[in-house]
């Protein structure tokens, strides 16, 4: 009988990936099921970036990479991020960086610690590499930001890393320059501590957004920020990543981005290419689309009797509180006891799929991708309406 490691023992399937497949299920089965709960831009990816895929494919660029990644491509990342080639690693999307630096730096006992609401892979990877999640919980107090108080208490001997992600996965907050600088103060007292910065919605910014590394200069030996194509050039399916850092630390997740994967896709990284050298004005276009659609959902959502939604700085996600429907029963007399309970109830009973608080380490609440239509979006808000109304 297959026994699995004590690696993966400790790691499942999430719950996104879960309410995923629900509602896969009940759409095949022909119910008219929307669903909120996925980061993935409507738009389709830009076409000068498609056709350079195209011309990369027909000139022969299908061979095996450099597992660092092609030089045209870490030059153009270099240049912008104001670093060496060297310093630059490209990976299958984002997800490989952030897992190629936890196993390049990680043992077992060390502790990253991660500010709550979280994306929940960031916890998968920290266990799977068995080192210890230190999660620090972050209130609508603080605009769901670590402060650093907060920060100061929760590093130890055995902390490794802190983990910033701006603008943020599911609360959309963005860190300012003060407040980045606040936390600087603090890591520069603990010298053993590692930034990783995962700046993946950086292009998708209502806010004014700001670096770490650019903001900490003085901390570039032990900072790894972590970017990608997919979210502002709507390019997920091309899994195209890159994390830029001191030359050691890239040195080592080379090594084990080897030992997986090898380099990334040659045709994603031609693209990538294209996309970031290409005219930028559609980053502009498709930031002011996501921005009415986050005003309308945040609007139609404080207008429910009991929801309570901030406005988010960044990224395509609301995080809004549904504290208030704790305790209430629905028409069937189902109590709604936790966040989860609100989730299954909205789906089940609405064909509305969302993704409760408690899966990013903050209970109380739940996120909804506002990366849709107008159309579908309407609707959703009509759905949630109707069954936040029903609730007694």
């Amino acid at each position: 009988m297959f026994q699995r490691s004590l690696r993966t023992q400790s790691t499942t399937l999430s719950e996104i990936v879960e309410i995923s497949e629900k509602v896969n299920v009940r759409r095949n089965a022909g119910e008219n099921v929307l669903s909120f709960g996925t980061g993935e831009p409507d738009f389709p990816t830009p076409p000068h970036v498609i056709q350079a895929a195209y011309k990369a494919m027909q000139a022969g660029d299908t061979t095996y990479p450099p597992t660092q990644g092609k030089a045209n491509l870490r030059s153009a990342i270099a240049k912008l991020a104001k670093v060496e080639p060297d310093n630059v690693i490209i990976s299958t999307g984002a997800k490989q960086v952030l897992a190629n630096a936890c196993l390049a730096s990680l043992n077992a006992g060390d502790e990253i610690i991660i500010p709550a609401p979280y994306w929940p892979s960031y916890a998968d990877i920290v266990r799977i590499c068995q080192a210890k999640l230190v999660v620090v919980p972050c209130t609508e107090a603080t605009g769901f930001k670590l402060t650093p108080e907060q920060l100061e208490q929760a590093i130890t001997p055995r902390t490794k890393w802190l983990l910033l992600n701006s603008p943020g996965n599911p609360s959309g907050a963005i860190y300012s320059r003060y407040e980045i600088k606040s936390l600087v103060n603090v890591l520069k007292s603990n010298p053993h501590v590692w930034i990783m910065a995962d700046e993946i919605y950086e292009h998708i910014s209502y806010d004014p957004f700001t670096s770490f590394a650019a903001t900490a200069p003085e901390l570039t030996d032990r900072t790894l920020t972590v970017n990608g194509v997919s979210k502002a050039y709507a390019m997920t399916g091309w899994r195209l990543g890159w994390g830029i850092g001191p030359l050691s630390l890239i040195k080592a997740m080379v090594v084990v981005q080897g030992l997986c994967t090898s380099g990334a896709s040659s045709i994603s990284q031609a693209a990538a290419l294209a996309a970031l050298s290409g005219p930028q004005d559609l980053l502009t276009e498709r930031l002011e689309s996501f921005r009415k659609r986050r005003d309308f959902v945040v609007d139609a959502l404080n207008q429910t009797k009991l929801l309570k939604c901030s406005i988010p700085a960044g990224a395509f996600y609301v995080l809004p509180s549904c504290k208030s429907c704790l305790g209430l029963k629905t028409p069937n007399g189902l109590e709604i006891k936790t966040d989860s309970d609100f989730c299954r109830y909205i789906l089940d009973d609405e064909g509305l799929a969302t993704v409760p608080g408690s899966a990013f380490g903050l209970p109380g609440y739940f996120r909804l991708s506002y990366a849709y239509s107008f159309a579908d979006l309407k609707e959703g808000l009509i759905r949630i309406e109707k069954a936040v109304s029903a609730l007694s």
